[in-house]
């Protein structure tokens, strides 16, 4: 099926902590300048609104210039943070890629489903079953079209797929990573496709997205849309679209024999530079969608959520946070989460409301008129009422758990135990870098989230 032809079937709350960085806070190029903490309008408009998820891969908690950084720029994005609410202390629901996808397409821990204890899925035969509830599946039954563009990572063919899981269209890529010109991934096999049939297209990944994306968002609908828009970048390998060079030696290296997850890590390559430009052209690209949205006429009644899949890799910027991807110390699972809904959430505001990926499945579902399934009880939080009408929030915990590591925040504090099995307790209020130990000091309030951490985990599946 042609690109045109895929295109044409579619036819209140209190100042928080924010990441430090470099950047002149107020500068014009910076939208936090006259950010206000977060308050509700109090409305919701009567229309189901569509719904276009965006999602970085690899992305660090400060590697936008409105949440820091002092060498990336990234307008489009921080204008999309001046039109909505930036949240400062936002997470994703694993530190790696293929479980904190299960919690957004699910709404649940990961490990609840056994291509969830996968960190991430690298092998063929287990990912997210078809009869599993989504919230591509749980929106259709509400009346929306749904599509996933991008990154999947959550099984493959011929078992698993959007297509099976409830996204009527899919275009993009399994595995967790691939090569962005010749698309050989991480099995050593290409990796584009369209449905469930491969499409040749040796472009530069990110534009192919993008171009897709754009023509979705303008197609005709009528009705309400689902857009899960996962791109690859900035992910390894490192190439940006001027790299084709460095893609030919990759993939004649895996053409050798080389061990393909190897080649593809690229260890031997990258630099502070090439991540950089990575970055500002997932900018670039997410400002030509928002831009297809606004001259389509339906910006003011589309949800946008933008976020990343884990904290940062090798040239990421994390300051003043410690780890990094696969780990549960902030580095590894505080991620940039921006919303807008200009129909009914007011811009130039800012959250400090800990929230994570099950969150906004929930929340999602709610803005949409989607029930959650009663079968599959939801463990995100649905912020809804808090986001539309001002709610309070009950008290509750993030939780976290991965091989060698778990973690669990209650307010501002953050039980944590890592490779070398320790338990700590941390006070991110203080100390967001997890530097101060209060472990020996606060031993009942360690107590208590070790155990709540420990009840939680009894519900899940073991790890084998």
């Amino acid at each position: 099926m042609s690109r045109r032809s895929f295109a044409g079937l579619v036819g209140a709350g209190t100042a928080g902590t924010v990441l430090t960085g470099t950047a002149a806070f107020g500068s014009p190029s910076d939208p936090r300048g006259d950010e206000k903490a977060f308050r509700a309008l109090g409305r919701r408009p009567k229309k189901q609104p569509n719904i276009l998820v965006i999602i970085a891969d690899d992305l660090g908690a400060s590697d936008l210039s409105a949440y820091g950084s002092p060498h990336i720029k990234t307008p489009h994005l921080d204008r999309l943070a001046a039109q909505g609410v930036r949240f400062t202390q936002a997470y994703s629901g694993s530190s790696t890629c293929s479980p904190t996808r299960f919690s957004l397409y699910t709404g649940r821990y990961p490990g609840r489903l056994a291509g969830g204890l996968l960190e991430p899925i690298n092998a063929k035969g287990v990912g997210l079953p078809p009869e599993h509830p989504t919230l591509a599946s749980l929106l259709k039954k509400a009346g929306y079209d749904t599509a996933l563009i991008g990154k999947w990572h959550a099984g493959f063919l011929p078992d698993f797929s959007p297509t099976k899981s409830g996204w009527d269209l899919f275009f993009g890529n399994f595995a967790g990573g691939l090569d962005y010109f010749s698309k050989i991934n991480t099995q050593g096999e290409y990796d584009l496709y369209e449905g469930d049939a491969t499409y040749q297209d040796l472009r530069y990944y990110t534009d192919i997205l993008t171009e897709r994306a754009v023509d979705y968002v303008r197609g005709d609908h009528d009705r309400p849309w689902l857009l899960n828009l996962n791109f690859t970048t900035p992910h390894w390998p490192w190439e940006t679209r001027d790299d084709k060079e460095v893609s030919d030696r990759l993939t004649a290296k895996i053409a050798s024999g080389a061990n393909p997850t190897r080649v593809l890590l690229h260890n031997d390559g990258g630099s502070l530079e090439t991540y950089t430009r990575m970055v500002e052209s997932l900018d670039t690209a997410v400002g030509k969608v928002l831009d297809a949205l606004r001259r389509s006429g339906q910006e003011n009644d589309t949800v946008v959520l933008f976020s990343s899949d884990n904290g940062g890799e090798r040239f990421s910027y994390n300051w003043p946070l410690t780890g990094a991807k696969s780990s549960l110390h902030e580095g590894g699972i505080r991620v940039p989460n921006i919303l807008r809904w200009p129909g009914a959430i007011a811009p130039r505001q800012y959250s400090d409301l800990p929230v994570f990926s099950p969150d906004w499945t929930a929340t999602l579902l709610e803005f949409g008129g989607a029930a959650p399934a009663p079968t599959h009880p939801l463990d995100g939080e649905n912020l809804a009422g808090h986001l539309l009408r001002g709610e309070e929030l009950p008290e509750r915990d993030l939780f976290w758990r991965t091989r060698g590591y778990r973690a669990l925040r209650r307010g501002d504090w953050k039980y944590f135990r890592g490779a070398t099995g320790t338990d700590q307790l941390f006070n991110l209020a203080v100390d967001e870098r997890e530097q101060h130990d209060y472990a020996t000091t606060e031993p009942t309030r360690l107590s208590d989230l070790k155990s709540a951490w420990e009840k939680v985990n009894t519900t899940l599946l073991p790890y084998s």
